[in-house]
Protein backbone atom coordinates (compact mmCIF):
# COMPACT_ATOMS: atom_id res chain seq x y z
CA UNK A 1 0.00 0.00 0.00
CA UNK A 2 1.28 3.47 -0.84
CA UNK A 3 2.72 5.20 2.20
CA UNK A 4 3.59 1.99 4.03
CA UNK A 5 7.12 1.74 5.38
CA UNK A 6 9.46 -0.42 3.26
CA UNK A 7 9.93 -3.96 4.52
CA UNK A 8 12.49 -4.13 7.27
CA UNK A 9 12.38 -0.37 8.06
CA UNK A 10 11.03 1.03 11.33
CA UNK A 11 7.96 3.20 10.64
CA UNK A 12 7.97 6.79 11.92
CA UNK A 13 6.93 7.12 15.51
CA UNK A 14 8.36 7.38 19.03
CA UNK A 15 11.90 6.01 19.01
CA UNK A 16 12.86 3.34 21.50
CA UNK A 17 15.62 5.68 22.73
CA UNK A 18 12.96 8.18 23.81
CA UNK A 19 11.82 6.02 26.71
CA UNK A 20 12.37 7.88 30.01
CA UNK A 21 14.71 5.27 31.49
CA UNK A 22 17.05 5.09 28.48
CA UNK A 23 18.89 8.30 29.31
CA UNK A 24 19.83 7.05 32.75
CA UNK A 25 20.63 3.59 31.41
CA UNK A 26 23.17 5.18 29.07
CA UNK A 27 24.60 7.28 31.89
CA UNK A 28 25.06 4.23 34.11
CA UNK A 29 26.65 2.28 31.25
CA UNK A 30 29.03 5.14 30.50
CA UNK A 31 29.94 5.42 34.18
CA UNK A 32 30.68 1.71 34.48
CA UNK A 33 32.77 1.81 31.29
CA UNK A 34 34.75 4.74 32.73
CA UNK A 35 35.41 2.87 35.98
CA UNK A 36 36.57 -0.22 34.06
CA UNK A 37 39.03 1.89 32.05
CA UNK A 38 40.39 3.54 35.20
CA UNK A 39 40.79 0.26 37.06
CA UNK A 40 42.45 -1.40 34.07
CA UNK A 41 44.72 1.59 33.42
CA UNK A 42 43.29 1.80 29.90
CA UNK A 43 43.79 5.56 29.45
CA UNK A 44 46.61 7.89 28.45
CA UNK A 45 48.21 10.88 30.15
CA UNK A 46 50.62 13.13 28.27
CA UNK A 47 53.90 14.68 29.45
CA UNK A 48 52.05 17.59 31.09
CA UNK A 49 49.65 15.33 33.00
CA UNK A 50 46.66 15.90 30.69
CA UNK A 51 44.07 13.12 31.04
CA UNK A 52 41.49 13.40 28.19
CA UNK A 53 39.49 10.43 29.48
CA UNK A 54 38.93 12.00 32.92
CA UNK A 55 38.26 15.40 31.34
CA UNK A 56 35.59 14.05 28.98
CA UNK A 57 33.92 11.73 31.50
CA UNK A 58 33.93 13.87 34.65
CA UNK A 59 35.07 17.49 34.32
CA UNK A 60 33.36 18.58 31.10
CA UNK A 61 29.93 17.15 32.07
CA UNK A 62 30.04 19.08 35.37
CA UNK A 63 31.15 22.35 33.75
CA UNK A 64 28.59 21.80 30.97
CA UNK A 65 25.79 22.09 33.53
CA UNK A 66 27.11 25.52 34.46
CA UNK A 67 27.83 26.99 31.05
CA UNK A 68 24.75 25.59 29.31
CA UNK A 69 22.01 25.50 31.95
CA UNK A 70 23.03 27.95 34.70
CA UNK A 71 24.77 30.67 32.66
CA UNK A 72 22.85 30.04 29.38
CA UNK A 73 26.05 30.72 27.46
CA UNK A 74 25.95 31.84 23.84
CA UNK A 75 29.09 31.21 21.76
CA UNK A 76 29.88 32.97 18.47
CA UNK A 77 32.86 33.14 16.13
CA UNK A 78 33.92 29.54 16.74
CA UNK A 79 34.94 29.37 13.07
CA UNK A 80 37.88 31.64 13.93
CA UNK A 81 39.46 28.91 16.08
CA UNK A 82 41.84 26.78 13.95
CA UNK A 83 40.45 23.40 12.95
CA UNK A 84 43.89 21.87 13.36
CA UNK A 85 47.40 22.91 14.35
CA UNK A 86 48.52 25.43 16.92
CA UNK A 87 46.52 28.42 18.04
CA UNK A 88 46.84 30.82 20.99
CA UNK A 89 43.47 31.85 22.45
CA UNK A 90 43.78 35.04 24.52
CA UNK A 91 40.88 36.15 26.73
CA UNK A 92 39.82 38.63 29.39
CA UNK A 93 39.81 37.36 32.98
CA UNK A 94 37.20 38.09 35.64
CA UNK A 95 34.85 36.70 38.22
CA UNK A 96 36.64 36.64 41.63
CA UNK A 97 36.80 32.84 41.16
CA UNK A 98 38.22 32.05 37.72
CA UNK A 99 35.35 29.98 36.37
CA UNK A 100 35.76 31.71 33.02
CA UNK A 101 38.76 29.52 32.17
CA UNK A 102 36.78 26.28 32.69
CA UNK A 103 33.70 27.64 30.94
CA UNK A 104 35.76 28.77 27.93
CA UNK A 105 37.58 25.44 27.71
CA UNK A 106 34.42 23.32 27.86
CA UNK A 107 32.33 25.54 25.58
CA UNK A 108 35.09 25.59 22.95
CA UNK A 109 35.43 21.80 23.06
CA UNK A 110 31.66 21.29 22.78
CA UNK A 111 31.04 23.82 19.99
CA UNK A 112 34.15 23.31 17.85
CA UNK A 113 33.59 20.90 14.93
CA UNK A 114 36.94 19.22 15.69
CA UNK A 115 36.13 18.99 19.45
CA UNK A 116 39.45 20.60 20.28
CA UNK A 117 40.88 20.76 23.78
CA UNK A 118 42.10 24.09 25.14
CA UNK A 119 45.37 23.73 27.06
CA UNK A 120 45.12 26.46 29.70
CA UNK A 121 48.10 28.32 31.15
CA UNK A 122 47.67 29.12 34.85
CA UNK A 123 49.41 31.13 37.55
CA UNK A 124 51.96 29.51 39.89
CA UNK A 125 49.48 29.73 42.78
CA UNK A 126 47.08 27.37 40.99
CA UNK A 127 49.75 24.66 40.87
CA UNK A 128 50.70 25.10 44.53
CA UNK A 129 47.17 24.37 45.77
CA UNK A 130 46.32 20.77 46.74
CA UNK A 131 43.50 19.21 44.69
CA UNK A 132 43.21 22.32 42.47
CA UNK A 133 46.68 21.61 41.09
CA UNK A 134 45.76 18.01 40.29
CA UNK A 135 42.53 19.02 38.57
CA UNK A 136 44.35 21.70 36.55
CA UNK A 137 46.96 19.21 35.35
CA UNK A 138 44.43 16.48 34.57
CA UNK A 139 42.33 18.87 32.48
CA UNK A 140 45.30 20.00 30.38
CA UNK A 141 46.60 23.01 32.29
CA UNK A 142 50.20 23.92 32.94
CA UNK A 143 52.18 26.81 34.44
CA UNK A 144 52.04 30.05 32.47
CA UNK A 145 55.66 30.18 31.35
CA UNK A 146 57.07 30.57 27.86
CA UNK A 147 58.91 27.22 27.68
CA UNK A 148 55.73 25.24 28.39
CA UNK A 149 53.64 27.46 26.13
CA UNK A 150 56.11 27.07 23.27
CA UNK A 151 56.27 23.28 23.72
CA UNK A 152 52.50 23.00 23.54
CA UNK A 153 52.27 25.29 20.54
CA UNK A 154 55.13 23.44 18.88
CA UNK A 155 53.11 20.25 19.31
CA UNK A 156 50.19 21.82 17.45
CA UNK A 157 48.02 22.32 20.53
CA UNK A 158 45.39 24.97 21.15
CA UNK A 159 46.63 27.02 24.12
CA UNK A 160 44.56 29.39 26.27
CA UNK A 161 45.96 32.31 28.23
CA UNK A 162 44.54 35.16 30.32
CA UNK A 163 47.25 37.86 30.39
CA UNK A 164 45.50 39.96 33.08
CA UNK A 165 46.11 37.17 35.62
CA UNK A 166 44.93 37.88 39.15
CA UNK A 167 44.61 41.59 38.33
CA UNK A 168 41.65 40.68 36.15
CA UNK A 169 40.05 38.06 38.37
CA UNK A 170 40.44 40.13 41.54
CA UNK A 171 39.27 43.54 40.35
CA UNK A 172 36.34 45.31 41.99
CA UNK A 173 32.88 45.20 40.46
CA UNK A 174 33.11 48.93 39.81
CA UNK A 175 35.93 48.14 37.33
CA UNK A 176 34.01 45.38 35.53
CA UNK A 177 34.85 44.81 31.88
CA UNK A 178 37.77 47.23 32.00
CA UNK A 179 40.80 45.25 30.87
CA UNK A 180 43.78 45.39 33.19
CA UNK A 181 47.41 45.58 32.08
CA UNK A 182 48.64 42.64 30.01
CA UNK A 183 52.01 42.33 31.73
CA UNK A 184 55.14 42.02 29.60
CA UNK A 185 53.53 40.27 26.65
CA UNK A 186 55.09 36.86 27.21
CA UNK A 187 52.19 35.22 25.39
CA UNK A 188 53.01 37.28 22.30
CA UNK A 189 56.64 36.14 22.35
CA UNK A 190 55.53 32.50 22.53
CA UNK A 191 53.21 33.00 19.56
CA UNK A 192 55.91 34.80 17.55
CA UNK A 193 58.58 32.16 18.18
CA UNK A 194 56.26 29.41 16.96
CA UNK A 195 54.51 31.41 14.23
CA UNK A 196 51.15 30.72 15.89
CA UNK A 197 48.01 32.76 15.11
CA UNK A 198 46.52 34.62 18.08
CA UNK A 199 42.74 34.33 18.53
CA UNK A 200 41.36 37.05 20.87
CA UNK A 201 38.22 36.04 22.76
CA UNK A 202 35.85 38.28 24.73
CA UNK A 203 33.85 36.83 27.63
CA UNK A 204 30.86 38.67 29.09
CA UNK A 205 29.10 37.28 32.15
CA UNK A 206 31.94 36.38 34.48
CA UNK A 207 31.98 39.76 36.22
CA UNK A 208 28.51 39.20 37.70
CA UNK A 209 28.85 35.71 39.18
CA UNK A 210 30.60 36.93 42.35
CA UNK A 211 30.46 40.76 42.27
CA UNK A 212 33.51 41.84 44.28
CA UNK A 213 32.56 44.84 46.40
CA UNK A 214 35.72 45.02 48.51
CA UNK A 215 39.09 43.38 49.03
CA UNK A 216 40.26 42.77 52.63
CA UNK A 217 43.99 43.11 51.95
CA UNK A 218 45.29 42.37 55.49
CA UNK A 219 43.37 39.08 55.53
CA UNK A 220 44.61 38.27 52.03
CA UNK A 221 48.23 38.80 53.15
CA UNK A 222 47.65 36.64 56.22
CA UNK A 223 46.28 33.80 54.08
CA UNK A 224 48.90 34.38 51.36
CA UNK A 225 46.24 35.03 48.75
CA UNK A 226 46.26 37.66 46.00
CA UNK A 227 43.02 39.10 47.41
CA UNK A 228 40.22 38.29 49.88
CA UNK A 229 36.86 39.14 48.31
CA UNK A 230 33.72 40.53 49.84
CA UNK A 231 30.67 39.93 47.65
CA UNK A 232 26.91 40.34 48.25
CA UNK A 233 26.82 36.70 49.44
CA UNK A 234 30.36 35.95 50.70
CA UNK A 235 31.41 35.60 53.49
CA UNK A 236 27.97 36.44 54.89
CA UNK A 237 26.27 33.23 53.73
CA UNK A 238 29.21 30.91 54.39
CA UNK A 239 29.45 28.03 51.89
CA UNK A 240 26.25 29.22 50.17
CA UNK A 241 28.18 32.33 49.22
CA UNK A 242 30.17 30.19 46.79
CA UNK A 243 27.10 29.56 44.60
CA UNK A 244 27.62 31.76 41.51
CA UNK A 245 24.86 34.15 40.50
CA UNK A 246 23.11 33.05 37.25
CA UNK A 247 24.37 35.78 34.94
CA UNK A 248 23.88 35.55 31.17
CA UNK A 249 27.16 34.74 29.38
CA UNK A 250 28.27 35.69 25.87
CA UNK A 251 31.55 34.39 24.41
CA UNK A 252 32.86 35.68 21.07
CA UNK A 253 36.00 34.46 19.30
CA UNK A 254 37.53 37.19 17.13
CA UNK A 255 39.32 36.75 13.78
CA UNK A 256 42.85 35.36 14.25
CA UNK A 257 45.87 37.66 14.14
CA UNK A 258 48.68 36.03 12.11
CA UNK A 259 52.23 36.05 13.49
CA UNK A 260 54.20 33.82 11.09
CA UNK A 261 55.54 36.84 9.21
CA UNK A 262 56.98 38.26 12.46
CA UNK A 263 58.87 35.20 13.74
CA UNK A 264 62.21 37.02 13.58
CA UNK A 265 60.85 39.78 15.86
CA UNK A 266 60.08 37.66 18.93
CA UNK A 267 62.75 39.50 20.95
CA UNK A 268 61.84 42.98 19.70
CA UNK A 269 60.07 44.75 22.63
CA UNK A 270 58.34 47.21 20.31
CA UNK A 271 56.83 44.49 18.13
CA UNK A 272 55.76 42.48 21.19
CA UNK A 273 54.18 45.52 22.84
CA UNK A 274 52.32 46.61 19.70
CA UNK A 275 50.93 43.14 19.09
CA UNK A 276 49.88 42.73 22.74
CA UNK A 277 48.18 46.13 22.55
CA UNK A 278 46.36 45.09 19.37
CA UNK A 279 45.06 41.94 21.06
CA UNK A 280 44.01 43.91 24.16
CA UNK A 281 42.19 46.55 22.12
CA UNK A 282 40.39 43.89 20.07
CA UNK A 283 39.10 42.20 23.22
CA UNK A 284 38.07 45.51 24.82
CA UNK A 285 36.11 46.66 21.76
CA UNK A 286 34.42 43.27 21.49
CA UNK A 287 33.43 43.43 25.16
CA UNK A 288 31.72 46.79 24.53
CA UNK A 289 29.82 45.28 21.60
CA UNK A 290 28.71 42.24 23.62
CA UNK A 291 27.57 44.40 26.53
CA UNK A 292 25.32 46.33 24.16
CA UNK A 293 23.78 43.01 23.11
CA UNK A 294 23.24 42.06 26.75
CA UNK A 295 21.87 45.11 28.59
CA UNK A 296 20.48 42.98 31.45
CA UNK A 297 23.14 40.80 33.15
CA UNK A 298 20.48 38.39 34.41
CA UNK A 299 18.08 38.54 31.49
CA UNK A 300 17.12 35.66 29.18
Amino acid sequence: MAGDAPAGDTPPGPAVADRPGDHWDRKVAQGLAFLRRRLAGDYEVDEFGFDPDLTDAVVHPLVRLLYRDWFRTEVSGIEHVPAEGAGLVVGNHSGTVALDALILSTALHDRHPARRYLRLLGADLVFRMPVVSEIARKTGGTVACNPDAERLLGNGELVGVFPEGFKGVGKLYSDRYKLQRFGRGGFVSAALRTGTPIVPVAIVGGEEIYPMLADIKPLARLLKLPYFPVTPTFPWLGPLGMVPLPSKWLIEFCPPIPTAHLRDSADDPLVVFNLADQVRETIQQTLHKLLERRPDPFGP
